[in-house]
């Protein structure tokens, strides 16, 4: 076999981004996977580096310079590292104050640098690696631990792989293959909320990032983020707390974690290191810097949600200036719990797939439950029930369901496997949403045509046509003309990121609904001709193509 078709034979066995639904066939990696012997557990200095042996199959070491993971060795196998980097916060701390030291069962590395601090532990007979990190201000540019790997270890040709994509068509972290196929570092498919873990499996090991409960990180239970890349001269995995690409939120600060580095003999890893699930009571008198025990946290609990379109999930996120949590509600009935929140108030939002359609206040306190009555949905917060004479789509924040929607999330606009971005679109024909574009550029597709007709006792009337957008690219907005009579205001452009999304994976920002009184003089009154609503996207901002201005589409109506 040929060394690029071994490669490509690895890649095939190699990709895993873990959902909680993979936990059924975990090999166990967490507490409860503890060999029959930790004699050797302990830790050493070399010098250069303090070293621990965690008693199982894992040594790890850290330098006692700045901080860094120099080595991670897994039954005799070094992972770490690849073009001369170690694995660390940010692209590495400088120089730093790192300490080490043993309470029982566990060891744990304090590094400080500035007003950060950051932590590794290690406890007896387990493969894991815990880490947090608290994040005072920035002084540190943003929160991000990447665990670099070598090279060959677990080659794959995934979305958010470029081994194979040599040519780089956006910036220096968008490539396509030869076949025309795209591939980027962020096209992890992922919301926050779909994942615990990250990482690859192959010839028998797993090697895992499981993540924190993100409550302080920014962007909420729907932000997208890279979660690993890959190409021939290494890997990486990530935490990624803060990142500046697409952001809705101010950063928050204080102690994220635990994250885990979880070695595996190639399953997933221990369902008991999941966010929500983790217990770490161990670390309850290590002193870890801003940390706070389950004791000192609260738990927020609702009967139920009314008012509910059950065609959708659920979701209730709490959020305030220092800290962000979120709960699926239940199917049935809506009931929902949150648990091990920071004591504070927070801003409840109900989100109907992504769009929030109502908001409430709720206090947590230390060691108690908030518990809510049954939370009502205004009629009026559910862009779905108005009443409409036509509707392309359905309300939920978010464009699935137009063309190309699904693919974005892991390709490039310009990917061969995109259908044509251009084609208008006719009431009534059936293909709707899945012949509209997911989204519209001004450089691309502006100037889409939507077909309809009208009763004459419609066409005798003003009607209200929305459009509702999930993020825009500078500035990119809707302005629509009417039977080539009436021309829309040119609106004014709402607060959304104004960085790169439409091209990196990403259709959230914040949710807006552009809408347009067109007055009865702008329809046909002919009731067999077809009225001809032009949609053009508008912007002063922008470069050309993919990267003009644009907009991501959640619905159009036009109501009744």
């Amino acid at each position: 076999m040929s060394e690029a078709a071994s490669r490509r034979a690895v890649g095939r066995r190699a990709f895993v981004i873990g959902r909680a639904a993979a936990a059924g066939t975990a090999a166990l990696a967490g507490p409860l996977a503890r060999p029959a012997s930790a004699a050797t557990f302990g830790w050493r200095d070399d010098g250069s580096n303090y070293v621990v042996d965690t008693g199982a199959n894992l040594v790890f070491k850290v330098s006692k310079t700045n901080g860094d993971l120099t080595s991670l060795v897994y039954k005799g196998t070094e992972y770490q590292g690849y073009g001369g980097k170690n694995s660390h916060i940010e692209s590495g701390l400088g120089t730093s104050t790192v300490t080490i030291s043993q309470s029982g069962s566990t060891i744990l590395i304090a590094v400080a640098y500035g007003t950060l601090r950051h932590y590794y532990a290690a406890r007896s007979g387990e493969n894991n690696i815990y880490l947090w990190t608290n994040r005072a201000d920035t002084s540190v540019a943003s929160t991000r631990f990447i665990l670099r790997v070598k090279a060959g270890l677990f080659l794959n040709d995934e979305p958010d792989s470029y081994t194979y994509a040599p040519t780089t068509i956006e910036a220096s972290d968008v490539f396509a293959k030869s076949d025309g196929q795209t591939r980027s570092k962020h096209y992890s498919k992922l919301r926050v909320i779909d994942y615990n873990y990250v990482g690859w499996s192959a010839n028998g090991v797993g090697l895992w990032i499981v993540r924190s409960n993100h409550e302080k990180a920014s962007g909420g239970p729907f932000y997208r983020s890279l979660l690993r890349h890959q190409s021939a001269d290494g890997g990486g995995l990530y935490e990624i707390l803060h990142y500046a690409q697409n952001q809705t939120e101010d950063e928050r600060f204080g102690l994220q974690g635990p994250y885990v580095i979880a070695l595996t003999d190639g399953g997933a890893p221990s369902s008991s290191l999941y966010p929500g699930t983790l217990t770490t009571s161990w670390a309850d008198s290590l002193g870890i810097s801003g940390y706070v025990a389950s004791g000192g946290r609260g738990r927020v609990a609702g009967v139920g949600i009314t008012g509910r379109d059950t065609a959708y999930p659920y979701t209730v996120g709490l959020a305030n200036s220092a800290a962000q949590y979120w709960g699926s509600a239940r199917s049935s009935d809506g009931y929902f719990s949150i648990g091990g929140v920071l004591p504070g108030t927070y801003t409840l939002t109900v989100f109907k797939g992504e769009l929030g359609v109502h908001t409430t206040s709720v206090t947590v306190t230390a060691g108690g439950t908030t518990t809510l009555n049954t939370l009502a949905i205004p009629s009026s917060n559910d862009p779905s029930n108005a009443s409409a004479i036509w509707r392309i789509n359905d309300w939920n924040g978010t464009p699935s369901g137009f063309k190309n929607a699904d693919l974005m999330t892991y390709a490039h606009p310009s990917d061969v496997r995109a259908a044509a971005w251009t084609g208008n679109v006719v009431i009534g024909s059936g293909t709707e949403t899945s012949a509209f574009p997911c989204y519209l550029w001004k450089d691309v597709n502006s100037g889409l045509l939507v077909y309809f007709k009208l009763t004459a006792a419609q066409a005798a009337a003003a009607h209200t046509l929305r459009i509702g957008v999930t993020t825009a690219y500078a500035n990119g907005r809707p302005q629509v003309v009417v039977n080539d009579t009436w021309t829309s205001a040119i609106p004014s452009p709402p607060t959304q990121p104004s960085t790169r999304s439409l091209t990196n994976g990403s259709y959230r920002g914040n949710n807006h609904t552009f809408t347009y009184s067109v007055p009865a003089s702008a329809w046909r009154t002919d009731t067999g001709q077809y009225n001809i609503l032009k949609i053009n996207v508008v912007s002063g901002s922008g470069t050309t193509s993919y990267l003009s201005a644009g907009t991501s589409i959640d619905a159009i109506d036009l109501l009744a």
